[in-house]
C-alpha cells in the first residue's frame, strides 16, 4: 500500500525547511528508525529517520528544494513492485476551500488594515533593493603596454620625455584619441618606484547576484533586526589589565589544561551574574513582564556556514573552567556541523559573544531576545598600562556590555560590568 511522507514539524518555531540531504535513493528499501534525510530548519539541520518501512518509490522534492510543514516529500510503497500510478496523496500544505474562504477573509481583513496602516503613521520597514549595474561605463585608464603604440602629438611625447612620464597611463583626449598636453597633468611617473597596473575589469560597475536567505539566517535577520528595532540598547564599556589573564592561561597550558580566553571570559561573567542576579533576566514582551531567570544559563555565539547559532551552556556558574572549556567546544563543533538538538541552542539567561580571535579591538553586540544582556568581547592588545603611578607596558582587553533598559539600569549596568572585570583581573578566582 503506498503512502507519503511529509515535511515534518522539527521545532516548535518551524514553518519550512529546506532538502539538505536524502540518504535513500528511489527505489532502495528504508528500515523503521533508519536515517532518511537531513533537513534545514529555521534552527539547524536535522536528522530525520523513517518511521515506518518502506521501498522508496518516487522524490518529489530534490536535495536543495524547500518545503512547508506537512508538504509531501516523497512516496513509499510496502511491496517493491506494487504500482503508484493510481495513488493520490493528499498537500496538506494546500488551502482546501474552507480554508481559501477564510484566507480570503483574511486578506481582505489585511489589506483593510494595510490601508489603514498608510492613513496613520507607523513603524514600517523601508525598501533597500540595489542599483543596477553601469552598462555604459568605460574604465578611465588605458592598459598600453609600450609607448610607441601610444597616439601623441610631438609636444606631448617631447614633455613626457623630460619629465619622465607614462604617455600609456592617460586617456587621451585630443583628435583620433591622441593624447596632448592638458592631458599629461594625470600621467603617473616613469620613475625607479611605479604603481602596478592591472588588466582592465570586464565585469559591469555595480554587478550583483542575489541568493536565498538558508533558514537559520532568515531567523537570525529577523531576530536581530527586531531585537535592535524594539529593545532600547544602551551600552557600557570596560577595559581590562588582560596580564594576570594571560599569564594564567600560559599557566594552565603548561600543565596539560587547554582553556581559551573566551572560557575565562564566560566563568567570569557566570560568577558576575551569581552576584547580581538582577542582570540574569530578560522581558517578555507578549507579557509585559520581567523575566527573572532562576538559573544561570549562558548563551556562546558561534559562527557556522548557514548563520550565528548560541549554543548554550547550562548551570554555567556551576562548572570550573575545563569543564566550560570541554563543553563549549563539544557544542561549538556540533552546531557547525547543523547536529544541536532543539534545547541546546533555544532558551538562555545572557549571552557571550568574542570576536577577538579576529584581531578584533571592540564591538557592540545586539541582545538575544528575551535576553536582557549580552557581553561582547574584543581582543587582547599590547598597550600602555598604569601601574603604581608609572606607566608601563601592559596586555589590555576591551569588553562592550548590551543591556535592555526596560529591565536592566545603568547603576547595575556599571557595577555588574566593574564585577566581571574585577574576576577577569583577579583570575585566580576563576580556577577556584
Amino acid at each position: 500500500m503506498p503512502f507519503t511522507l511529509t515535511m515534518p514539524k522539527l521545532s516548535p518555531t518551524m514553518e519550512r525547511g529546506v532538502i539538505a540531504k536524502w540518504h535513500k535513493k528511489e527505489g532502495e528499501f528504508v528500515e523503521a528508525g533508519e536515517l532518511l534525510i537531513e533537513i534545514n530548519t529555521d534552527k539547524a539541520t536535522v536528522e530525520h529517520d523513517a518511521l515506518d518501512a518502506g521501498w522508496v518509490r518516487k522524490i518529489l522534492l530534490k536535495e536543495g528544494q524547500e518545503a512547508v510543514v506537512n508538504q509531501p516529500l516523497a512516496i513509499f510503497t510496502e511491496e517493491k513492485d506494487e504500482s503508484i500510478e493510481d495513488y493520490t496523496y493528499e498537500d496538506e500544505s494546500s488551502p482546501k476551500e474552507e480554508d481559501e474562504k477564510e484566507e480570503s477573509a483574511s486578506d481582505e481583513k489585511q489589506t483593510a488594515t494595510s490601508k489603514k496602516q498608510e492613513e496613520t503613521p507607523g513603524l514600517r520597514q523601508p525598501d533597500f533593493v540595489p542599483e543596477e549595474p553601469l552598462t555604459d561605463y568605460q574604465f578611465a585608464f588605458p592598459r598600453e603596454q609600450m609607448q610607441d603604440r601610444v597616439k601623441a602629438s610631438p609636444l606631448a611625447r617631447k614633455i613626457a620625455k623630460e619629465k619622465g612620464l607614462d604617455l600609456t597611463s592617460v586617456k587621451g583626449t585630443g583628435p583620433g584619441g591622441r593624447v596632448v598636453e592638458n592631458d599629461l597633468a594625470k600621467a603617473q611617473s616613469l620613475g625607479a618606484a611605479q604603481f602596478s597596473r592591472n588588466e582592465i575589469p570586464t565585469t559591469p560597475p555595480g554587478t550583483f547576484k542575489e541568493e536565498p536567505l538558508s533558514p537559520i539566517r532568515k531567523v537570525v535577520a529577523t531576530r536581530l533586526q527586531s531585537s535592535k528595532t524594539f529593545i532600547p540598547h544602551f551600552y557600557v564599556h570596560q577595559t581590562v589589565d588582560a596580564s594576570g589573564l594571560v599569564q594564567i592561561h600560559q599557566q594552565l597550558k603548561e600543565f596539560g589544561v587547554k582553556v581559551t580566553y573566551n572560557d575565562l571570559v564566560v566563568r567570569a561573567c557566570a560568577l558576575a551574574l551569581r552576584e547580581f542576579p538582577e542582570v540574569n533576566t530578560g522581558f517578555n514582551t507578549v507579557n509585559q513582564t520581567f523575566i527573572r531567570f532562576q538559573t544561570i544559563d549562558i548563551s556562546v555565539a558561534v559562527d557556522t556556514p548557514q548563520g550565528l547559532i548560541t549554543p548554550i551552556l547550562r548551570h554555567a556558574d556551576y562548572k570550573n573552567l575545563s569543564e566550560i572549556s570541554a563543553e563549549t567546544k563539544e557544542l561549538a563543533l556540533r552546531a557547525r556541523e547543523g547536529r544541536l538538538k532543539l534545547h541546546e541552542f533555544k532558551g538562555g539567561s545572557f549571552s557571550v559573544s568574542n570576536l577577538g580571535m579576529f584581531g578584533v579591538s571592540s564591538f557592540e553586540a545586539v541582545i538575544n531576545p528575551p535576553q536582557g544582556a549580552i557581553c561582547a568581547v574584543g581582543g587582547i592588545e599590547e598597550a600602555p598600562v598604569v601601574k603604581d603611578g608609572s606607566v608601563v607596558p601592559g596586555k589590555t582587553m576591551k569588553l562592550s556590555f548590551s543591556y535592555d533598559h526596560r529591565v536592566i539600569d545603568g547603576a547595575l549596568g556599571a557595577k555588574f560590568a566593574k564585577a566581571v572585570q574585577r574576576f577577569l583581573e583577579q583570575p585566580i578566582t576563576l580556577t577556584i
